[in-house]
């Protein structure tokens, strides 16, 4: 694995949700590989103890399910201490779930909401007052394409990285002129745990429209470090994402539910 070059050395202190696999856990690699200290999160403690073992950075391991209040906020208390402020906060903690909108247990489905809106609204904002105050610092959003267009089955998770997306590109125009970067990046089908917890089996799609946890997380912080707004890795995931934005809404509509017939076993 090449770390990205110089940029992120800006960066003095990181907290990653969702560290302890995936997006989140190649992120820390990286950042660890410039010698940015690490504040991980992430449910699992076994985890995120190995992980912080192996980095060869400083790490301080925070234990919290943010679906949960109380949890929740005692991370964004961490955002808002003036002791090791933490000048990156990358808000990668999410998940999906595949199923008509009418089945899905009601329980999952407010989970998700908690944990994809909720969480990325209330840390983006701890950490943006105290950036803001400070002058400086910067956030880091995980998407997703499926924000781009409708996502039959999938439609809670969708809609959530819908709103990710647009809170991250009002954000990167509110706060940039205040000294804060805001930078969403959106990847498409990324090899990870994220999709078998989801229950998604993309049969018929092609290998080559995969993406490594890796490149993902190269492709964003390159984009964060070049102070740009959305972050598309892969040049099959920038086309589907033109298409989707250019397309009639109707023939989007239409091509978003054969594409759900994929999954639909």
């Amino acid at each position: 694995m090449k770390s990205a070059s110089g940029p992120q050395r800006q960066w003095r202190r990181a907290l990653i949700t969702g560290a302890s696999s995936g997006i989140g856990e190649a992120i820390a690699r990286r950042l660890a590989a410039e010698h940015v200290d690490l504040v991980l999160v992430a449910r699992r403690r076994d985890r995120l103890e190995a992980l912080s073992s192996e980095l060869g950075t400083a790490c301080e391991v925070l234990v919290a399910d943010l679906a949960q209040p109380e949890q929740l906020e005692t991370v964004a208390d961490r955002l808002r201490s003036t002791t090791s402020p933490v000048d990156l906060l990358v808000n990668n903690a999410g998940f999906g779930a595949v199923g008509d909108f009418l089945e899905t247990e009601a329980s999952s489905e407010t989970g998700m909401l908690d944990v994809n809106v909720g969480a990325v609204h209330l840390l983006s904002r701890a950490a943006g007052s105290a950036m803001v105050q400070r002058g400086s610092g910067a956030i880091l959003n995980v998407s997703s394409i499926a924000g781009f267009a409708p996502t039959p089955r999938s439609a809670t998770y969708g809609a959530t990285k819908a709103f990710v997306t647009s809170l991250s590109e009002s954000l990167h125009i509110e706060l940039g002129p205040q000294g804060v970067v805001v930078t969403c990046v959106c990847p498409g089908l990324t090899e990870t745990e994220f999709h078998q917890r989801a229950g998604y089996r993309p049969d018929g799609v092609p290998a080559r429209t995969w993406q490594t946890a890796d490149e993902v997380a190269q492709a964003a912080l390159e984009g964060l470090a070049a102070g740009k707004a959305v972050v598309v890795p892969g040049r099959q995931n920038k086309a589907a994402v033109a298409a989707a934005r250019l397309a009639p809404p109707r023939l989007v509509r239409r091509a978003a539910n054969r594409l759900a017939t994929l999954n639909n076993k």
